[in-house]
């Protein structure tokens, strides 16, 4: 896989479990758990003996998952990751040393950074992502966002204490790829085996990090004249009030559209807004369902291929 590809899907998945594994044996029913909580990926850390091991058991099992290696400190562990099918590499710290090692390995390396003179040496040798580590301690999103300010094209993968608490305010900043996180593969639960619990500790995760929720329902009107009529019978019975649009016409504080010209849906639509399409339309599509025209998605929408109950349904950016 391209590093762009390797990126994007870093980007769609938001979150990367930071995993330390003592026991090669669960990497893959853990890993199970993940994609069955709707999140395909995750980062194994040298910080154990067996992590060299539990990598190459992911990728061998489970080869569309997205297998990264953490906490490399070494060249030698450079070189055993990318033996173990590592499709990328991520450092606690700067060492430019290790980094120019691995860039010329031909590995894709996120170092560890925490001020702006250690991300100016990153993109002194090429790098454009970086790891924010460790991220609260360091002041959190305040200080990401303040010392990226003047670096317009470096984005961050911030890790260390973001949980389900502070991970949204986290990933609706732009320059954010993906958040680092353990709170859903805590030790306890590896050393149990309670890949229930981990698999709805990720769900829950992923949702909060997509932010999904009820937008507004558009009914097919089959012209204007229909749309603004209706629109002003809501106001005269409910006093919903109502704006009249080029192309609908929006009351009841836009929970409900009168569409001028039939969209997509016999009956009309309902829109779900998100915090990010693409990553939605991605933990759908992993799901099984299918989307109409993905081509949208930078527009920020995308409808759903099939109806429900004879309306359609599209992801739409939250504002």
């Amino acid at each position: 896989m391209s590093k762009e590809a390797i990126v994007k899907r870093i980007h769609d998945l938001g979150i990367l479990p930071v995993i330390a594994i003592e026991d090669a044996e669960k990497a893959v029913p853990l890993a199970k758990a993940l994609c069955d909580g709707g999140l395909p990926a995750a980062e194994i850390t040298f910080r154990t003996a067996c992590a060299k091991e539990a990598i190459m058991k992911i990728r061998k099992e489970l080869p569309d998952m997205l297998v990264g290696a953490g906490t490399v400190l070494t060249k030698q562990q450079v070189d055993e990751a990318l033996e173990a099918g590592s499709e990328f590499i991520v450092t606690p710290g700067f060492n430019p040393e290790i980094v120019k090692y691995a860039i010329e390995k031909g590995a894709i390396i996120m170092p560890g950074t925490a001020t702006p003179g250690e991300m100016e040496q990153a993109m002194t040798l090429g790098l454009d992502i970086v790891k924010f580590f460790p991220a609260e301690q360091n002041g959190g999103l305040a200080k990401l966002k303040a010392v990226s300010a003047p670096y317009s094209k470096l984005r961050f993968i911030p890790t260390g204490g973001i949980n389900a608490a502070n991970l949204t305010d986290y990933i609706k900043f732009p320059k954010i790829i993906a958040c680092g996180g353990t709170w859903m593969v805590k030790k306890d639960l590896i050393d149990s085996e309670n890949w229930a619990e981990i698999t709805r500790l990720t769900e829950e995760a992923v949702r909060s990090m997509l932010g999904l929720e009820f937008a507004h329902m558009g009914i097919n009107c089959e012209s204007g004249e229909e749309a603004l009529n209706a629109a002003k019978l809501l106001n005269t019975m409910f006093g919903f009030g109502y704006n009249d649009g080029n192309s609908s016409c929006f009351t009841a504080e836009r929970k409900i559209e009168l569409c001028k010209s039939p969209k997509p849906g016999k009956f009309g639509h309902i829109a779900i807004a998100t915090n990010s399409v693409s990553r939605a339309a991605e933990f759908f599509k992993a799901k099984g369902y299918e989307l109409l025209d993905e081509s949208t998605i930078p527009s920020g929408m995308v409808y759903f291929k099939d109806e429900f109950m004879g309306f359609g349904v599209h992801l739409v950016r939250k504002k």
